[in-house]
């Protein structure tokens, strides 16, 4: 027990040497006892941010950062194998059936999503860009190689999680996806999800996360505060945070910190279990 202890306070270490070589983060303080998660069985309604009331519902954080959030109701059990399969037989009925990406123009190929089929952790972006585009993967270009690095300094690399697109297809000059277009494509995220059940989602920028919480909040007020996806089949805690492409925009410390401070959040959250 004792060894498990030092070793976990090691990865630790190494993380915050890490956070300080590839985010520019002066300091991060180190949680060696994070509080054990506390399992719920209902959403609990809290009061939004200051500020002028949203034009959708008000986002709902969870009452602790370690919150547990139970399924909406309960989901057959799938091993890694069978959701592999049912993420491949989800791509080709995406591709086929869309009624956004089979008729929008402006891609060469779909970008559908590529990680581990049972992760834990999910990063869901706005849609691809044109090297995503170009390649058919998700993430490729300079931000994707933030998000590479932000992986690495969470002590996880890119084959552990997940990355998907709320669009699948990229939009005319890499424009932000319009109301439209997520309503035709997004469906087949929301199943994704569904297959993967992950534990944690990480919104990455304000068009992803308004489609996951179903809110027109900003990012800027959303970031940093636990929220949940929930559908007919699963309930996923969701962490909001900027876009690596912001973050490459705004490389400041204190963006940067900012960032760091999301993923601390979904470190602490996964950890527990991972003891």
């Amino acid at each position: 027990m004792m060894q498990e202890s030092t070793d976990h306070l090691k990865r630790i270490a190494r993380q915050h040497l890490e956070t300080d070589r590839l985010l520019g983060v002066d300091f991060v303080p180190i949680k060696t006892t994070p509080p054990e998660p506390v399992a719920v069985t209902h959403e609990i309604e809290v009061t939004g941010p200051p500020g002028p009331a949203a034009t959708a519902a008000q986002p709902r954080a969870a009452a602790s950062l370690f919150q547990a959030v139970a399924p909406a109701q309960s989901v057959p059990q799938r091993s890694p194998q069978e959701k592999a399969d049912a993420l491949e037989s989800l791509r080709t009925r995406h591709d086929e059936t869309c009624s956004h990406c089979t008729t929008a123009t402006a891609h060469t190929q779909t970008v559908f999503g590529e990680g581990a089929p049972d992760a834990e952790l999910m990063f869901i972006g706005e849609a691809p860009g044109e090297q995503e585009d170009r390649t058919g993967r998700p993430f490729v270009g300079r931000a994707g190689r933030k998000l590479d690095e932000i992986i690495q300094a969470m002590g996880l690399a890119r084959p552990d999680v997940y990355i998907a697109n709320v669009l699948k297809s990229r939009p005319p000059a890499n424009r932000t996806p319009l109301p439209s277009e997520v309503e035709q494509c997004a469906a087949f995220l929301a199943e994704q999800i569904r297959i993967i059940q992950p534990k944690v989602i990480v919104g990455l920028g304000g068009p992803a996360v308004k489609w996951l919480l179903g809110t027109n909040v900003g990012i800027t007020r959303l970031r940093g505060q636990w929220d949940t996806f929930t559908d007919a089949e699963v309930s996923v805690p969701v962490m909001p945070t900027f876009h690596p492409a912001y973050l490459l925009r705004n490389y400041t410390p204190d963006t940067r910190g900012k960032v760091w401070s999301d993923m601390q959040q979904v470190m602490a959250y996964l950890q527990p279990a991972s003891k």
